[in-house]
């Protein structure tokens, strides 16, 4: 060997011995002829007895398809396997995991490079494990927190405080829910409502943007936006000085949310309802309880506005869960019925018309609790997604019952039913085939069924308005329910798609002392029967009252003068008496 060319091998082997990489030289049969001291160190763990003669030997439980790997490289020389993950055994710190190389030199021999990687693989799974925790946290379709991402926050919170920290400062979360979104997924579609979440996801984005009114600054300031399912959002709110702080941050919030969204070619109003707990106790799930507790309160007092919890609210919030229990029991087991209050025509010359029609309403016999009154469980029904079936079984139940009258009564049944709709009916376009269904198979002609529908409910948006023009098109009557009390005026009455107006009880009981409500009612008259709409006055308890409306020319009435609500047999015997008895 030359000079020049033995001090070249001689600088090739220093390298190979001095390179943190370790290299090996094997030939065909795996026969290990030389190794560098970094592959010796990379290997022994893996080698059985310690053994550094054999290259299949040594990844024989590591790599067992090794042999048949370079037996299927039938080139002359090339790339057997590159960068072939090798985890090795347990160490100090976790398992060994090495990268393997293996080329071809030639036909007979095998040149193998072995990297020590278990460095980068342990820092890959922590990577790995972080977006896992981060996609954990994460709401898919808002990009907000969720809820594991709340109660982290809260216990973490808690948990400073529970240490001493906080003494000057506090903290509340805000649960938030959308008034209006049932109805904007039931007439718009899923994928709308979706839209609609990322907006009001943004917004409140927007509101919390610092600086954020009276939040103080330093250790414990901080908030933390997050949606916890559904239309429920929750804010988390810490370092504030007093609960007052809260409720700014919560007006902020309804008052953005509260503006017109654009949907496509809808303009949508997605108020929100918000409940504040004031942090207390050590125990997140509590606190999001009590703040959702206060939401529900919020919502029961007409929607967007805020409400604060109180301990008096729990009693109140487990009373209503029992009820709906309970009332979906009911649903299946007959213990709902329906009363009928009779609607008298008033005639000019002082007689009454007991067979003008009825107005049909429910009620529910609780096999312990007896009779329970409606006030306690329509709004629950409203609430828990009840009301739907409910108004549908009264509906039915109701048309059943009027054709027995037909068949029983003959002239003096009653000429038209009243079912009072649900925002929930209403909200679902395919309600218009249910009613259709009920009138078809109770033989109800469509002509005698009178829909009743709140004045803010027929007067809220197009879509309800179109559902009625679609009932209008089944030869159904409408009646706006409860008129004056809601959103309305005379002078968009012409707008709403109604026959009849039902004059609201507040302006009837006091009509017997007040010019004012008398001058109401005539002007509510006049313009009805300017649109040819019919006008029933509600709430009639003494014969002034009566008489007050009848020279006022309403044309129909009903209340507790001419009858309480009667279950179907008692309101037969009560149709059958005589005009004043």
């Amino acid at each position: 060997m030359k000079h020049d060319d033995k001090l070249a091998y001689e600088a090739l082997v220093q390298f190979m011995y001095r390179t943190p990489i370790g290299l090996l030289q094997a030939d065909i049969d795996g026969a290990i002829d030389m190794l560098n001291p970094m592959a010796s160190q990379l290997l022994m763990p893996l080698a059985p007895q310690g053994a550094l003669d054999n290259l299949y030997a040594i990844f024989a439980r590591a790599a067992p398809g090794l042999r048949d790997d370079v037996a299927r490289c039938d080139t002359p020389s090339g790339v057997v396997v590159e960068g072939m993950r090798i985890e090795g055994p347990d160490g100090r710190d976790g398992p060994l995991v090495l990268s393997l190389s293996v080329m071809k030199i030639d036909p007979q021999r095998l040149m193998v490079a072995v990297n020590d990687i278990t460095l980068e693989a342990r820092r890959e799974q922590e990577r790995l494990a972080s977006r896992l925790s981060s996609a954990a946290r994460t709401d898919a379709l808002t990009r907000m927190p969720n809820r594991s991402a709340v109660h982290e926050e809260l216990r973490r919170i808690l948990e400073h405080d529970a240490a001493g920290g906080g003494k000057d400062t506090g903290f509340a979360v805000l649960f938030m829910n959308c008034d209006r979104f049932r109805q904007v997924n039931d007439t718009l579609g899923q994928a709308m409502g979706d839209q609609l979440l990322v907006l009001v996801a943004e917004r409140i984005r927007n509101v919390l943007r610092p600086p954020t009114d009276h939040i103080a600054l330093g250790q414990r300031a901080g908030q933390l936006a997050a949606r916890v399912g559904g239309d429920e959002f929750v804010v988390v709110l810490d370092g504030l000085r007093r609960v007052e702080d809260a409720e700014s941050v919560a007006a902020r919030l309804i008052g953005a949310i509260g503006r017109v969204f654009h949907l496509q070619a809808h303009e949508v109003i997605c108020n929100v309802s918000v409940g504040i707990a004031w942090g207390d106790g050590n125990d997140p799930d509590a606190l999001l309880r009590d703040a959702g507790i206060a939401m529900v309160e919020a919502k029961r007092s007409g929607g967007a506005r805020f409400v604060r919890f109180e301990s008096a609210m729990r009693e109140r919030a487990a009373r209503r869960t029992d009820i709906e229990t309970d009332l979906r029991q009911a649903l299946q087991s007959d213990q709902l019925f329906v009363v009928y209050q009779p609607v008298v025509g008033l005639g000019a010359a002082g007689g009454t018309d007991r067979s003008a029609g009825v107005e049909a309403l429910v009620r529910w016999r609780h096999p312990v609790r007896g009779i329970v009154p409606p006030f306690e469980f329509i709004g629950v029904a409203e609430e828990s997604g009840l009301i739907g079936p409910l108004g549908d079984f009264v509906l039915e139940q109701a048309c059943r019952d009027f054709m027995r009258w037909q068949h029983e009564l003959g002239a003096l049944a009653p000429r038209l039913l009243a079912v009072n709709l649900s925002r929930a009916q209403l909200g679902h376009r395919e309600w218009v085939d249910t009613v259709a269904r009920i009138l078809a198979d109770t033989g109800m002609d469509a002509q005698r069924l009178q829909l009743e529908v709140t004045e803010s409910l027929a007067a809220q948006d197009t879509d309800v308005q179109q559902r009625l023009h679609e009932l209008k098109a089944l030869g159904i009557t409408l009646a706006l329910d409860d008129f004056g009390t809601g959103y309305s005026s005379l002078a968009s009455l012409h707008l709403l798609p109604v026959d009849t107006v039902k004059i609201d009880r507040s302006f009837v009981s006091q009509s017997e002392t007040s010019h004012h409500h008398r001058v109401l009612i005539e002007a509510t008259v006049k313009v009805a029967q300017s649109l040819g709409m019919n006008t029933v006055a509600e709430g009639i308890e003494t014969a002034e009252q009566a008489n007050v409306v009848r020279t006022l020319q309403c044309d129909k009435a009903q209340g507790y003068l001419y009858a309480r609500p009667l279950p179907r047999e008692d309101l037969a015997a009560w149709l059958m008496q005589p005009d004043g008895a």
